[in-house]
């Protein structure tokens, strides 16, 4: 059940039956030569639909932009600074929190959210305290990074080793390979990749990993591959949806 697609008395029936709902999150960057720029969202908006169809939850709108300052050196890249994050985050649960929700399942699909997502629900939960809004001392955030689950850490070392790298994956190219397999992109890779260097500010970030890769292959990527990581996110994801949501 897509928020978006849904009436007003849609959700109210709803909120009868459970007051849990998924919000899935990514970014708009630079995924290296061949990624797509919307690769996190993307990601992060198919494995939520796929568990919002086994569970029957609610799924809200993607969270298309996130924080992704260091990659802006890149052109095509958006970012929103944590400061601004933080409140967008804030302003969906307070306005979730007034409707009746109390359970929010972040899936997440770009490592450089965690930190500001994790600040995001301890404001919020300060926030919803001040405004004493009705069951607000219920209000629970789950973070859940897809690319973490055991079963797709353990796919993409099985299929990739350690040509897997920390981004521009070939784990999440495949995914978004196989939701569109239209808009597969082709493009030389050196055999030389970056790797290790820590992450600063965005130009510092082109320097140092100038193809926007860190230490991955993402030619070894195939929507078949895509296939078996949506199937294996999702199925993970949605036991821990289910364990979150009724706890």
């Amino acid at each position: 059940m897509l928020l978006h697609l849904s009436t007003w008395p849609e959700v109210e029936d709803y909120l009868t039956r459970s007051q849990a709902l998924i919000l899935p999150i990514g970014s708009t960057e630079q995924h290296g030569p061949t990624g797509l720029i919307g690769t996190d969202a993307i990601c992060a908006e198919a494995i939520a639909k796929g568990v919002g169809e086994v569970t029957g939850a609610i799924v809200a709108p993607t969270i298309n932009v996130g924080m992704a300052l260091h990659h802006t050196a890149f052109p095509g890249s958006i970012s929103l600074r944590p400061s601004t994050l933080i409140l967008v985050i804030r302003d969906y649960l307070v306005s979730l929190t007034r409707a009746g929700f109390t359970k929010f399942f972040f899936i997440n699909g770009h490592g450089g959210n965690m930190a500001t997502l994790k600040a995001a629900f301890s404001e919020t939960y300060e926030v919803l305290t001040d405004l004493n809004l009705p069951n607000s001392d219920r209000v629970q955030c789950c973070l859940a990074n897809w690319f973490m689950c055991g079963s797709v850490y353990q796919l993409a070392k099985e299929l990739y080793g350690n040509q897997e790298g920390s981004h521009a994956t070939p784990s999440e190219v495949a995914l978004t390979q196989f939701v569109y397999p239209n808009a597969i992109k082709q493009a030389p890779l050196s055999a030389e990749v970056a790797s290790g260097h820590p992450i600063y500010g965005a130009i510092d970030f082109r320097r140092s990993y100038p193809d926007g890769r860190m230490g991955s292959n993402p030619a070894l990527a195939t929507p078949e591959h895509g296939r078996q990581f949506y199937e294996a996110a999702v199925k993970e994801l949605s036991n821990s949806y289910l364990e979150f949501a009724n706890s």
